[in-house]
């Protein structure tokens, strides 16, 4: 397949205007094609060539203009249109689709459940042609008329209101002008809620098989869908610009949501079958406020080309934090983002494939999709926060709605945002943008007290970097009360970096906290007193966001081999059985499970870092006796599951269906404990068969896939082996769910042989299977565990005398950063 190039994009742009599509889908052929007529009206400004984009397992007619064009001239994606004249044109295109199995273009999904069947269209970045004929860019907006023929029994759903006209047709209500990658189908016998906000349709659509478990759900789903949707209307000048609103929770989504207007599609794994933790039910309502957001941001205004990714992630993810915490009883949503996004920004952004927010080039459909990352996301998102913290909301908000009365139904670029930015202030916009969105990296800002006159201090901020920082700085003291161990705020001074130079800060604090409030992005550091403050008092400070900027700083200074891995598992054993903030305790708990007991420490230092983390999770366990927190002895509950290093406990929960004192192992629980036993060789076959016999949904069976493969047993091993890189029968679910239960590290030895053998493997699977699974093979199913100067030579030999998809060599070259880093943190400590 031929990907789009920029300059062949602008060429295209240059040529055509697209004008209206008119798509007739037939989903009624069979389970492995659909039929796909499309008709495209656009118009040629001058004499010329191009192409038109489609992906057919059968093109069987094309007419331009009333005249036939050759089939056979389609060349792999693209089929040539040449010698157009200058006006109006009309091209007519039928051919046979394939349905997707890995989320790409028209994913078919069989509900093991009940036996219902279910599609719908994932079309971002460039797979609109593996559904109809389109000219795919996102700059050659049109208007969408689409029909659909569906089994009897199937509703459709679209971007406008759809009528069912009678057997089994559907037609929908034709779209405003929408790029070709934001248009949207979902069919299938859907469970939905329906309702009405300001004379607006609002709908919620599932699985039949999920009805209670969203039933159960739709008021606070609709209540965050209504507050989200009245608190975008008080910022924004435009009104919502399409004619509905419908989320459906669909299976087997590759990303967490996808932005179609008036149909935002997301992963069903958002309607919980099982319990979860208030800040899971945060993380759902914040995907809800970012898609929500993208109606605006991406889907009313949309970038020219795909530089510009961030002008829809980063706005989206800044708004949905903030607009969840303005709008809804989720108030404390920065903390949660400082704990897991923030990370995922700073991660990206030290690995060698790091790239500025808005990337000056890139050049083709293939380089863009490496870009929906930590950058483009969270790094943006932080950017913004930066942002507004030195313009002041007033003038970003002016800044916004100016760019969206300019460009509505257009195309807008980073040059025309920055512009419409610039109206609304008098500080230097395009100053600030070349300093955060054009560059890499993430700086450190390290304090320093200097001792004065008659007791008092001075600060100075050294910076590792070039960039503007405004951030607050926090001075904390002991509470001399009778309990001691808390901190009290006694002031929180703001500074511009590197402008302001040493500030006067009184006596000395017992803590002094750069990026207090965390309106920053960047890595800080303790002052050696304060460091020592933390370690003994790091519970004691009063603010959830503040503890989430120290934990942020221990991490950093994990990764960066200055904290030896065992000292943030003292302070986390010191600590955490106090914490009170759910998102904390999960961050804190994961970063400690998955990379240091995991590839941190050596494994001869692995079972007492176990043992710890078992312990902790005792006491938060212990903690939550009474009921109170039901959400922290959940997590707590979870992850002694997962650092268990004996069988005994967690398989008398299993067998007695409870864990003491509450809770009930429901399906999510259960399959986590068969995972563990099936790690620890206390669990078989026979018990994996009989637990997807009791639960045999869609999650169950990605459980039992996850199982078999973690049974430590070669003949286990091969088949797992054998169905995720020998055979293309596995969806991108279940290929996950195997790469995920295949490599452990209590079977090192076991899987020694498979660690040359997945770096042979993984390049022809992922050019077999194209970019979902090709991401999956390098994020689930690489060799994490094997933290060794061999895997890693492996990896780069992999990459120097291969040639991996774009999307598996992106996935490896961070993979490999990590694996070095882990190395690097090992010598670092190693006595």
């Amino acid at each position: 397949m031929s990907v789009l190039t920029r300059d062949e994009a602008q060429t295209r742009a240059g040529l055509l205007d697209v004008h209206r599509y008119t798509i007739d889908l037939d989903l009624t052929g069979g389970d492995e094609t659909f039929d796909s007529h499309t008709l495209i009206a656009f118009s040629a400004r001058t004499d010329g060539d191009t192409f038109v984009e489609v992906r057919p397992a059968e093109l069987r007619s094309v007419t331009l203009d009333g005249q036939p064009l050759d089939p056979e001239a389609l060349d792999g994606n693209r089929l040539p249109l040449k010698n157009l004249t200058a006006g109006e044109h009309e091209l007519r295109v039928h051919a046979a689709m394939r349905y997707s199995r890995t989320g790409e273009g028209m994913h078919r999904f069989t509900d093991p459940t009940d036996g219902e069947t279910y599609v719908y269209t994932q079309l971002f970045l460039d797979d609109v042609q593996r559904v109809f004929a389109a000219f795919d860019q996102p700059d050659l907006k049109a208007v969408f008329e689409l029909s659909v023929r569906a089994p009897q029994g199937w509703t459709v759903l679209a971007n406008g209101i759809t009528e069912h006209t009678g057997d089994g047709r559907w037609r929908a209500a034709p779209t405003p002008p929408i790029s070709t990658y934001l248009v949207a189908v979902a069919a299938g016998p859907w469970h939905s809620v329906r309702t009405e906000h300001r004379g607006l349709p609002f709908g919620l659509h599932c699985r039949r098989s999920l009805a209670p478990h969203l039933d159960a759900d739709a008021d606070e789903l609709l209540d965050i869908t209504r507050a989200c949707y009245d608190r975008y209307h008080e910022k924004f000048d435009e009104p919502y610009p399409f004619d509905s609103y419908d989320q459906a929770f669909v299976p087997e989504f590759n990303a967490g949501a996808m932005e179609n207007p008036g149909l935002v599609t997301f992963r069903d794994e958002f309607v919980y079958r099982s319990a979860v933790t208030d800040t899971e039910r945060q993380t759902r309502a914040i995907v809800i406020a970012h898609e929500m957001a993208h109606m605006w941001f991406g889907d009313l205004v949309t970038l020219k080309w795909w530089d510009d990714i961030w002008l829809n992630e980063s706005f989206a993810e800044y708004m949905g934090y903030q607009i969840l915490t303005e709008a809804t009883r989720f108030a404390d949503t920065w903390t949660d983002f400082g704990v897991t996004r923030k990370a995922w920004g700073y991660d990206a952004d030290q690995r060698p494939s790091t790239h500025p927010v808005a990337p000056e080039a890139v050049d083709d459909t293939a380089s863009a999709l490496l870009n929906f990352d930590g950058i483009s996301y969270a790094k943006g998102a932080g950017a913004l926060r930066q942002l507004v913290a030195w313009l002041g909301e007033k003038d970003f908000l002016a800044g916004i709605n100016t760019h969206f009365a300019r460009h509505k139904f257009a195309n807008a670029t980073l040059a025309d945002f920055i512009d419409s930015l610039a109206g609304a202030t008098e500080r230097d916009v395009h100053a600030w943008a070349d300093a955060w969105l054009r560059t890499t990296g993430v700086d450190t800002l390290t304090p320093h007290i200097a001792p004065g006159d008659h007791g008092t201090c001075a600060l100075t901020v050294d910076r590792a970097g070039s960039r503007p920082h405004r951030i607050a700085v926090g001075l904390y003291d002991r509470d001399l009360g009778d309990d001691g161990g808390h901190l009290v705020l006694r002031e929180r001074l703001h500074l511009d970096l590197p402008q302001d130079g040493a500030q006067p800060i009184g006596k000395r604090p017992a803590l002094l906290l750069l990026n207090d409030g965390d309106l920053g992005y960047a890595k800080v550091r303790f002052d050696p007193e304060s460091f020592e403050t933390v370690r003994k008092d790091l519970s004691g400070l009063p603010s959830p966001l503040t503890r989430a900027v120290v934990w942020n700083a221990l991490r950093d200074a994990v990764r960066d081999g200055e904290l030896a891995p065992g000292a943030y598992l003292e302070t986390a054993r010191a600590h955490l059985p106090l914490e009170t903030d759910l998102a904390i305790v999960q961050g804190v708990l994961a970063f400690a499970a998955t990379h240091i007991t995991d590839r941190y420490l050596t494994p001869e230092e692995r079972p007492a870092a176990l043992a710890t983390l078992s312990e902790l999770c005792r006491d938060l366990i212990r903690r939550t006796e009474d009921g109170d927190n039901p959400g922290l002895r959940l997590i707590a509950v979870r992850h002694r599951i997962d650092v268990a290093a004996h069988p005994d406990t967690i398989a008398a929960w299993l067998a007695d269906g409870t864990v003491p004192g509450g809770p009930e192992l429901d399906p999510e629980l259960r399959w986590r404990v068969l995972a563990r036993l099936a790690v620890l060789g206390a669990t078989d076959e026979a018990a994996i068969a009989a637990e997807l016999e009791r639960d045999p949904s869609a999650t169950g069976q990605e459980g039992a896939a996850r199982c078999r493969a973690a049974l430590p047993d070669p003949e286990a091993k091969a088949r797992a082996w054998a169905a995720m890189f020998a055979s293309d029968d596995l969806s991108n679910y279940l290929f996950s769910a195997t790469a995920r239960g295949f490599w452990q590290p209590e079977q090192a030895d076991l899987v020694r042989e498979y660690v040359p053998r997945y770096y042979a493997d993984a390049v022809p699977v992922a050019d077999r299977r194209g970019p979902a699974i090709a991401t999956a093979v390098g994020r689930d199913a690489f060799p994490a565990h094997a933290v060794d100067a061999d895997s890693l030579r492996l990896g780069e030999q992999c990459l120097r005398d291969t040639d991996p998809s774009p999307s598996l060599r992106r996935s490896l070259t961070d993979q490999l950063a990590d694996l070095a880093r882990a190395l690097h943190v090992r010598e670092a400590h190693t006595a």
